[in-house]
């Protein structure tokens, strides 16, 4: 793969091979941003699983202790709750007709967070097709399916993210902006970092968390020390 200049430059301020601890990654990773709007900032988590195997699939949410900083753009699916949705901030709320608009392609497909309560899936499983692949499609596992739609709705606009792993095992998760504090962007790296350590499925062997990576959407990445995260996770509780 080919590297920028601005990449290649940078790679060269840092020892890309060197396992630093979340502190120093963190501070790295922003003295190393250069764009000219304010980066997020992403973990990458190489697991030791078979994503080819349906037991072995990591997925769910986790609520950011300082949000993402991103604008969450929410879709909900209801008819009862549908106000109730609304009231907490849902970008856009419908049902059949919603569904409809979608098909026919009258509505973008720009939203982050699909979420539908259990009546609605119905209409929601027929959009398979076309949530699917954009990882739209609301799930059980990762809570977006439920009766208590004000709540998730809130959360998701708060700062509670999914995840999901990718057919190589591993697992992206925004964390931030370049522009947050580091205590900010350390706190939501051990937060996503406890929350995966905790989502192993019971049917892998070996190291679950091999590797863990971070990086603004422009800089290179920077190698985060799996010990160090684990042990300060377990200082702060």
């Amino acid at each position: 793969m080919a590297v920028s200049k601005n990449i290649a430059a940078l790679q060269n301020r840092f020892e890309k091979e060197a396992l630093h601890t979340p502190e120093e990654a963190v501070g790295l990773v922003k003295s190393l941003a250069f764009a000219k709007f304010d980066e997020s900032v992403d973990i990458v988590f190489n697991l030791g699983i078979d994503a080819r195997q349906a037991d072995q699939i990591v997925r769910g949410t986790v609520s950011l202790p300082h949000g993402s900083g991103k604008d969450v753009k929410v879709v909900v699916f209801a008819n009862d709750q549908a106000k109730e949705a609304e009231e907490a901030g849902a970008d856009l709320v419908g049902g059949q007709d919603l569904a409809d608009q979608i098909t026919n392609g009258d509505v973008p497909l720009d939203w982050d967070v699909t979420i539908a309560t259990p009546d609605m899936m119905p209409v929601v499983g027929k959009l398979g097709q076309v949530l699917g692949p954009r990882g739209l499609m609301p799930n059980p596992k990762s809570g977006t399916v439920t009766t208590d739609v004000g709540k998730t709705v809130s959360e998701f606009k708060a700062g509670r993210v999914e995840y999901r792993n990718d057919r190589y095992g591993n697992v992206h998760i925004p964390i931030g902006r370049v522009s947050f504090e580091p205590e900010k962007l350390v706190d939501n790296l051990l937060a996503v970092a406890d929350e995966i350590a905790r989502s192993r499925p019971p049917t892998t062997k070996g190291i679950f968390i091999r590797k863990i990576g971070i990086s603004s959407t422009m800089g290179p990445g920077v190698k985060v020390d799996t010990r160090a995260v684990t042990e300060l996770i377990k200082a702060r509780k």
